[in-house]
């Protein structure tokens, strides 16, 4: 009878030896595991997202007209126009798609001068609170960065130049919002959120899943939050 229980309590004490947890993690090991999930979220957002229909064949991400213009392009759509509208929201897309190919190393500087504190804090708190670190720090960079590419690609297209004209016509009158009355800046945004949003996915699978990593410094600190 003592030999079974002698036997469960070495097992028990076995599994507390290598039991850990987040006090027990040293400082440089928190700040590597927490770069290199960053790192790795932030390369698999920007490979799904910057390639052909990574926005336009996502529904979760696909950009279309700002909603106070779909009016309009329903009635686009009823006069003949469909072809033309349908080219704006793919070069939209399209735009967004060639943008986001720029962020990668924008995220990759953020994670380089993430400080201690700032890793411990994204470790102990939300399920998105190492997207919102990113948000906060490469929101302006990046759209500074994604502006010109997108501009470029809506110019492609003369009824961008026309939304632009009406659209802000429109805003001057309360019409539509004033954030969405010119397009190079509404798909800048969109593209920002689509980004921010399939980075928080990735945030939340490894959270969810650190055995899942490729990274055993990932695996160790965050298996150390469960």
């Amino acid at each position: 009878m003592l030999k079974p229980l002698f036997l469960a309590a070495s097992f028990a004490l076995a599994a507390n030896a290598h039991a850990i947890n987040i006090a027990d993690l040293s400082n440089q090991e928190t700040v590597n595991g927490l770069k290199g999930a960053l790192i790795q979220g932030a390369e698999k957002a920007v490979g799904q997202l910057g390639t052909a229909d990574g926005f336009l064949g996502n529904a979760k991400v696909k950009i279309p007209l700002p909603e106070s213009l779909q009016r309009v392009e329903r009635v686009m759509r009823m006069v003949g126009m469909g072809r033309q509208a349908d080219e704006l929201v793919t070069n939209m897309n399209r735009a967004a798609e060639m943008a986001v190919k720029e962020a990668k190393p924008l995220l990759v500087d953020a994670v380089k001068k993430m400080s201690v504190q700032d890793a411990k804090g994204i470790l102990t708190g939300g399920d998105d609170a190492a997207t919102q670190y990113f948000r906060r720090t490469t929101s302006d960079a990046l759209s500074k960065r994604f502006l010109p590419i997108v501009k470029q690609m809506t110019a492609k297209v003369d009824l961008a130049r026309l939304y632009n004209q009406y659209a802000g016509q429109a805003a001057s009158f309360g019409v539509i919002d004033a954030k969405d009355a010119n397009i190079d800046d509404y798909v800048t945004r969109k593209a920002l959120d689509g980004l921010f949003l399939v980075i928080a996915e990735q945030e939340r699978a490894i959270r969810q899943d650190p055995v899942g990593s490729a990274s055993k410094i990932v695996q160790k600190v965050f298996g150390a939050l469960k």
